[in-house]
């Protein structure tokens, strides 16, 4: 029997119109995606969002007319070959949204969302356009409404607050806060330190989480309150 089999790529030439499509189709996954990320004033926004998936859906692009060209000659180029490359790449640059703040990590998300964008205009590159369109729509469910839906469940299981404190001397105030922290089992974190006409400002994240959290939390304000270089609290519940 004949081995010859001959091969229609017909269908993967691409015109500049489909071209054109695919990479306004990814600009447009980017725009939507990243304009979530932007609004959460997170490190990665709209732009970022935009040039990942552009570039990854013209990455593979590429990768489809370099297969349909040179397979033409006998040659079998791997058409996944430059789109994985991508999908690697993406995780140098997901790293550098994410940062370490005292004992939290923050970035993970939209370091997650960068590989996911890159992954959805690799799809659309592929002409996979349901795939993309379905993806991005799931991205943005999970950005938006279960951010909502994970901060309802975790209410209950932390108590995180914000803290403000006017202070005189902040040395003092500082080994006040750890010496409160310590008697009434809260853990504190993203101290921050800011001069203001005189006075110094320090802010912190403190977690009460635990048996009677109410209760000592009411006795670390009182206690802060009435330290000697203490000139003011203020307190809100802090987001998860």
């Amino acid at each position: 029997m004949p081995s010859d089999v001959t091969v229609d790529l017909s269908a993967l030439a691409l015109t500049p119109w489909q071209v054109l499509l695919r990479l306004g189709c990814a600009m447009l996954i980017g725009a939507v995606v990243g304009t979530e990320r932007e609004y959460t004033h997170r490190p990665a926004g709209m732009r970022t969002h935009m040039l990942v998936a552009i570039g990854a859906c013209a990455v593979m692009t590429t990768s489809q007319m370099i297969f349909a060209q040179y397979r033409a000659y006998g040659a079998t180029p791997d058409p996944a070959r430059l789109s994985a490359q991508v999908i690697t790449g993406m995780g140098f640059l997901g790293a550098g949204t994410i940062m370490k703040e005292g004992v939290s990590i923050k970035g993970l998300t939209t370091a997650a969302s960068i590989w996911a964008t890159a992954c959805m205009g690799i799809a659309v590159g592929g002409g996979y356009y349901s795939v993309a369109l379905i993806g991005a729509a799931f991205m943005m469910i999970t950005l938006v409404v279960f951010e909502g839906l994970q901060q309802k469940m975790m209410r209950n299981h932390y108590e995180l607050y914000q803290f403000t404190v006017q202070c005189t001397d902040l040395t003092d105030t500082l080994e006040h806060v750890n010496r409160l922290a310590e008697d009434f089992s809260a853990k504190i974190t993203h101290i921050q330190v800011e001069g203001r006409e005189g006075e110094v400002v320090v802010s912190f994240k403190a977690d009460f989480s635990g048996r009677r959290s109410q209760e000592r939390l009411d006795m670390f304000v009182a206690a802060l309150d009435s330290g000697e270089s203490t000139r003011g609290v203020k307190l809100e519940r802090s987001r998860i």
